[in-house]
């Protein structure tokens, strides 16, 4: 049914009537209870590409959904980067949600299920900054996010209750937003938020990788070439010294950005030229933290490690804003796109915050993780988990991780290290690394949280990167012995993946005011930055990213070393998501990792004694 004006028009809603079942089965992207209520509208008004003006005159482009109810509602608003239209109900009821391991899965299709939502009475207002798709160009804009709230807030369909939602890109704009404190923002939910910290959140240890590389052709952002742009002088410097750096022109795709001198992928030439965090982004970052007042549920998913920034940044914004709060972790695998999970969450956090009803969604544990191998949900009072006993687990000869530290005065003072050679990915696709495990557990282990390598290492050049990944490996029921068939560990049993961290050696210098056992803080500015010295022994603080994972008994805990991964795909690409690579020495460069009483390299574990608050 087309109304008066020619861009608003009815779509009917597909209503579900029957009534909701407790699940008996948990899911690992919707934590309990798994709220959810009847939908109340059959029909959704639609008013596609509304020019909303600024206060400077610019227009932001906006499609607009909200229910056909002559009553006020409140209003979600999702605004990133990438193209509305293809958040927009034309599009995604011809695209069913795609899983991750679908060819079809695009990231960027996001903001959010608009029917879900309007059929249970909000509205939806999803739209484009300045500068990107239908929006006006225009300097400027940092009072865009105020202007739009407001101006949605006086809507006659709008009752000036407004929230956000969106993932992702989505999410990194309810930050901006927050901080400017509309007087009609009333609570956010940004999973898989952007960063905080805007270089090391992005790039922990200081290891470049090349995410925004590979998102990059989702981006609607207006482009203007032109000729290569002039640089200031500190920037002129740092493009000479990168366009003469031999691991950037390894990677032709890489080394193709830093010739164009910022007329493509603008930020990322940035980070490539001048890869360091500031001073000022740092004092800038901790500002933005005390400018957050409005409730935030916050949160990510445990395959997120390989993202970076939206781990990171969802820690770093939960663990220092001082407002209402929470957070939650998701399970292992992406989430489908378009973006259909954690709605019931969602309904019942703005349903409290937008509408005043008493869902309990302030009344229990503010952290709710997802804890792999048990694949349960567990309750928590904060993040880090305040019963966490951080437990060392050494790495010893013949690839042992053991938990008892090296004996003083003992024929283990002097072991030689333990070595492994990479040659570049110029010449060879094969990853050297050193691997180290625990004996079969005796018992289960709940780690959940952060985990760091404490790592007494050299190499034989000025630079490497340090990359550590960690694995659950078995069951393993074998025993190792002197027997034929009992010398070595199986070689055929089954191993996942939990989690990742990256140190660059040259920023390997720690801020120990700011740091935790558990957190070593590596400011990664240039002034802290400092190549390696040839065959000197270094004690390398390594983040490894958080985790939460259940060793079941008679498995085994597992770390690997090595300093290089390969693009998956050709032409620097890869073939699944967008999950990147990073960039790698093009030297042969040989580590040597050291354990003994005077290097005693560990693992510090976040363990949970006595598990108490799994949720049914």
């Amino acid at each position: 049914m087309v109304l008066e004006n020619s861009n608003i028009y009815y779509i009917p809603t597909s209503l579900r009537n029957e009534t909701m079942s407790k699940y008996i089965i948990p899911s690992n992207t919707d934590p309990p209870p798994r709220y959810d209520r009847e939908p109340a509208f059959e029909n959704i008004i639609v008013e596609k590409d509304t020019m909303i003006p600024m206060r400077d005159g610019v227009r932001l482009a906006a499609d607009i959904y909200r229910p056909d109810t002559q009553n006020k509602v409140p209003a979600l608003l999702s605004i990133a980067v990438y193209n509305k239209d293809l958040q927009s109900l034309n599009f995604v009821d011809s695209f069913p949600a795609q899983p991750a391991w679908s060819s079809l899965w695009t990231g960027c299709i996001e903001a959010g299920d608009t029917k879900f939502f309007v059929s249970r009475g909000y509205a939806h207002v999803i739209a484009n900054p300045r500068g990107v798709g239908k929006s006006d160009d225009g300097p400027g804009g940092d009072m865009d996010l105020y202007d739009l709230i407001e101006w949605i807030a006086t809507r006659p369909w709008c009752d000036g209750n407004i929230g956000m939602i969106g993932i992702s890109g989505f999410a990194r704009y309810q930050w901006f937003a927050a901080e400017l404190n509309p007087p009609h923002l009333k609570a956010i939910f940004p999973y898989d938020p952007g960063e905080a910290y805007p270089f090391m959140d992005w790039y922990p240890g200081g290891v470049l990788h090349t995410f925004r590389y590979l998102i990059s052709g989702y981006s609607v952002v207006h482009e203007k070439r032109g000729a290569p742009r002039q640089l200031d002088d500190r920037m002129e410097e740092a493009w000479r010294e990168a366009m003469n750096n031999p691991d950037y022109k390894m990677y032709p795709n890489i080394y193709n950005i830093i010739t164009m001198k910022g007329q493509i992928m603008r930020k990322f030439f940035e980070e490539l030229v001048y890869p360091y965090e500031t001073e000022e982004n740092i004092r800038k970052t901790e500002q933005r933290f005390q400018r957050i007042k409005i409730p935030v549920y916050t949160g990510t998913g445990w395959y997120s490690y390989t993202y970076k920034e939206h781990m990171l940044g969802a820690l770093n914004w939960y663990c220092n804003i001082k407002s209402p709060k929470k957070l939650v972790f998701t399970g292992p695998s992406h989430l489908e796109r378009p973006f259909n999970s954690l709605h019931g969450e969602m309904l019942r956090w703005f349903d409290y915050w937008l509408k005043g009803v008493e869902t309990g969604i302030m009344n229990e544990h503010p952290v709710k993780i997802w804890v792999m191998g048990a694949n349960k949900w567990y309750a928590a009072e904060d993040w880090p988990l305040p019963e966490t006993e951080y437990v060392k687990l050494y790495l010893h000869s013949w690839e042992k991780l053991v938990w008892h530290a090296f004996p003083k005065s003992s024929r283990t003072d002097d072991e030689e290290p333990d070595v492994f050679v990479q040659m570049p990915l110029k010449k060879t696709r094969t990853v050297q690394k050193l691997r180290y495990m625990t004996d079969p557990l005796p018992e289960d282990v709940l780690v959940i949280g952060h985990l760091t390598l404490y790592l007494y290492a050299s190499i034989d050049q000025d630079d490497t990167n340090w990359i550590v990944v960690m694995k659950d490996v078995g069951p393993d029921y074998s025993v190792q012995t002197g027997r034929e068939g009992e010398r070595t560990t199986p070689s055929d049993l089954r191993e996942r993946e939990l989690t990742r961290g990256w140190l660059k050696a040259s920023h390997r210098y720690v801020d120990l005011k700011r740091s935790k056992p558990w957190f070593p803080w590596h400011p990664l500015t240039k002034d802290k930055w400092k190549p390696v010295t040839p065959n000197e022994i270094y004690d390398y603080a390594i983040n490894i990213l958080p985790t939460a994972n259940l060793f079941k008994t008679n498995h085994r805990i597992c770390l690997e070393i090595t300093s290089m991964d390969v693009p998956t795909g050709v032409s620097g690409a890869t073939n699944v998501e967008y999950i990147p690579y990073h960039i790698c020495s093009s030297k042969t460069v040989v580590h040597r990792v050291y354990h003994d009483e005077k290097h005693p390299s560990h693992l510090l574990l976040p363990v949970i004694p006595e598990p108490k608050r799994w949720i049914d």
